[in-house]
C-alpha cells in the first residue's frame, strides 16, 4: 500500500548558517513520500539561491519566492500550495531525526487525525533523538486542556503530523510575530482522536537571531490577544474548560504585565496596563480552579493590575 504523502512546510528567513541542515534532515526522511515546500520569505542573504540548488538536486522539493511578509503569510502561501494529504511543519533553523515522520504517520494510521512528538532544545548540531518511548491517545478536549496547561500539545505547530482536514480553513493571521498561538487550538479543535509519542524526535534549536529570542516585550503582548481569542473559542466549544482557560488568562496578563513593567517605557506601560485592565474586566475570576494564594493575586489585579504586578516583580514571582 502506497504511503500517503505528506506535504512538509518550511518558512525561510535569514537562516543561512542553518538551512542545509534543515532540508537535508527532512530530504533523508525514512519516509520518502513527502512534498518540501520551501518559501523563501524575501530572505535577504543566500537562503533564495541555496533554496534553488536544493529543488535542483531533489525532484520533491518546491521553492515559493515572495516578498518579506512574515512567518504567518510564509506558511499560509506552503498551506495553499500544499497538495498532501498529510501536513506538517519545520522551522527552518531546527532539524528532524531520520524517522520523524514514519513514527508519526504510525501514530496516524492507528486511528489518530493528529500525531504529536517530543522534542529536545540544542544549540548546535548533535541532538540526541531518543529511542524508547511511550505513546498516550487523547480526546479533542482532554488534548485543549493540555494545551491551556502548556504541557502537551502545546502551541507549537512543528513537532506534529496533522491530517488535511485539520488543517483546512485554518490559516495563520499575517501580522504576528507568535502566530502558532492563533493557530494551533483552533487545529486541535478540529480533532477526534490526537496522540502524543514521548519519542525525541524534533531538534529545536536555541539561537539569539531566531524570532522568539529576539521580540520585543511590545510584540510578545500578543500572547494576550491570542489566549483572549482562545478563550472565546474554549467557551463555545469546549465550555467544560472555561474555568481552566480563564485562569490561564488571568496569569498571562499577570505575566505579560509584570514583563511591561520591567521592559517598557511609560507610555507604553500605561498602555499595556489599560489593555491588560480591559481583558481582565471581561474575563470573570475562575474561582474553582485556584488556590487560596492565586485568588488573592487575582483579586488584588482586578483591582490595580499595575500594583499587582509591581508587587510580584519585587518579590520575583513568576519571572
Amino acid at each position: 500500500m502506497e504511503q500517503p504523502l505528506i506535504s512538509v512546510i518550511v518558512p525561510v528567513y535569514k537562516v543561512e548558517p542553518y538551512l542545509d541542515k534543515c532540508i537535508s534532515s527532512i530530504a533523508n526522511q525514512t519516509y520518502t513520500n513527502t512534498e518540501i515546500i520551501l518559501v523563501d520569505d524575501g530572505s535577504p542573504d543566500n537562503c533564495p539561491a541555496m533554496c534553488d540548488a536544493w529543488a535542483e538536486k531533489d525532484s520533491r522539493i518546491r521553492v515559493i519566492h515572495q516578498k518579506n511578509q512574515g512567518g504567518g503569510a510564509a506558511r499560509n502561501a506552503g498551506l495553499d500550495f500544499a497538495s498532501g494529504g498529510l501536513i506538517a511543519f519545520v522551522d527552518s533553523d531546527d532539524y528532524i531525526a531520520p524517522d520523524m515522520y514514519a513514527h508519526l504517520y504510525e501514530l496516524l494510521k492507528a486511528g489518530a487525525d493528529i500525531a504529536e512528538c517530543s522534542y529536545v532544545e540544542v544549540a548546535g548540531d548533535d541532538a540526541v533523538f531518543a529511542c524508547g518511548y511511550e505513546t498516550r491517545s487523547y480526546t479533542a478536549q482532554e488534548a485543549m486542556a493540555e494545551n491551556i496547561r502548556d504541557r502537551v500539545f502545546r502551541q507549537l505547530i512543528w513537532n506534529k503530523l496533522y491530517r488535511r482536514q485539520m488543517v483546512d480553513g485554518v490559516r495563520f493571521p499575517t501580522s504576528k510575530k507568535i502566530d502558532d498561538e492563533f493557530f494551533t487550538y483552533r487545529v486541535l479543535g478540529n480533532a477526534n482522536t490526537l496522540i502524543h509519542s514521548t519519542k525525541v524526535c524534533y531538534a529545536y534549536r536555541q539561537q539569539s537571531e531566531s524570532v522568539m529570542h529576539s521580540m520585543p516585550i511590545s510584540k510578545r503582548i500578543q500572547a494576550v490577544e491570542a489566549k483572549t481569542q482562545r478563550h472565546t473559542y474554549i467557551k463555545n466549544h469546549f465550555p467544560e474548560l472555561t474555568d481552566l482557560s480563564a485562569r490561564d488568562l488571568w496569569f498571562t496578563c499577570i505575566y505579560q504585565g509584570q514583563l511591561a513593567l520591567r521592559e517598557l517605557d511609560a507610555g507604553a506601560v500605561r498602555s499595556t496596563m489599560a489593555d491588560l485592565t480591559t481583558v481582565l474586566k471581561e474575563t470573570p475570576i475562575p474561582m474553582q480552579t485556584c488556590n487560596a494564594k492565586e485568588k488573592l493575586w487575582l483579586i488584588l489585579a482586578r483591582k490595580d493590575i499595575r500594583l499587582a504586578c509591581r508587587v510580584r516583580n519585587i518579590l520575583k514571582i513568576g519571572l
